[in-house]
């Protein structure tokens, strides 16, 4: 009985494996040491590959960054935008502050908590992206703006008398406080003696949503009514 080879793989799958190797390298380097920190021979001895590899397929160092990011951002983007189609179609158009900022952050924080170590590498290198003016607010426009302004939507039928503006600095300070949280910096850690640990992204999920609801309506409070 002879045996049949093994089918010869082909070269887009080879291709294919190398690239994500390369990409899950470069992203936990760019997470642990930012952009300026990692050079295309750190991300090649990482992969175990000569670095001549990485130039042929990334034009530079800010090349393979870009497909680094882009390549998960599609997917959380997309996930928090089919939450938020789900949420306003379940409740028939009347929706609320907490029922949006809760399909926005929790679907978010739950790609984080079950996707493992990557997905949090990933977390932490959007918080840089996000503090970085020069280079990295082009990303987040680029890839974030749709689910951004289908979140802000969302909230101005929640608050139909809030102003446009109060609305907009809501989602400022929402995001600010969850691009810490993707940070893990740890400060949290030492600064409730270990009551609080910063990649506890479930206790985040539990808090973050109605923290901000509520803040989001205190704001949009008539001058009147305000302490």
């Amino acid at each position: 009985m002879t045996t049949k080879p093994k089918p010869v793989r082909r070269k887009a799958e080879r291709r294919a494996e190398t690239m994500e190797l390369i990409l899950d390298a470069a992203e936990e380097l760019f997470s642990q040491h930012g952009l300026y920190g990692v050079t295309l021979k750190d991300v090649a001895k990482q992969v175990g590959v000569h670095h001549t590899l990485l130039n042929y397929y990334f034009t530079d160092k800010k090349a393979l960054f870009d497909a680094v990011f882009a390549r998960r951002a599609e997917v959380t983007s997309g996930r928090r935008m089919q939450a938020l189609d789900a949420y306003e179609a379940s409740v028939g158009g009347k929706v609320t502050v907490e029922g949006a900022l809760h399909a926005f952050l929790d679907t978010d924080l739950d790609t984080y908590i079950e996707g493992g170590e990557g997905w949090k590498n990933y977390a932490r290198l959007s918080a840089q992206v996000a503090n970085t003016p020069e280079w990295g607010a082009e990303l987040m426009d680029e890839h974030f703006d749709p689910v951004v302004l289908r979140l802000i939507g969302l909230l101005k039928a929640a608050l139909p008398d809030c102003s446009e503006q109060d609305i907009f600095w809501g989602y400022h300070f929402t995001t600010g406080a969850l691009v810490l949280t993707l940070a893990r910096t740890g400060r949290i850690d030492k600064l409730s003696g270990g009551l609080c640990h910063s990649d506890d992204f479930a206790a985040v999920k539990e808090h973050m949503a109605r923290f901000m609801a509520a803040g989001f309506r205190e704001i949009c409070k008539p001058q009147s009514e305000r302490e």
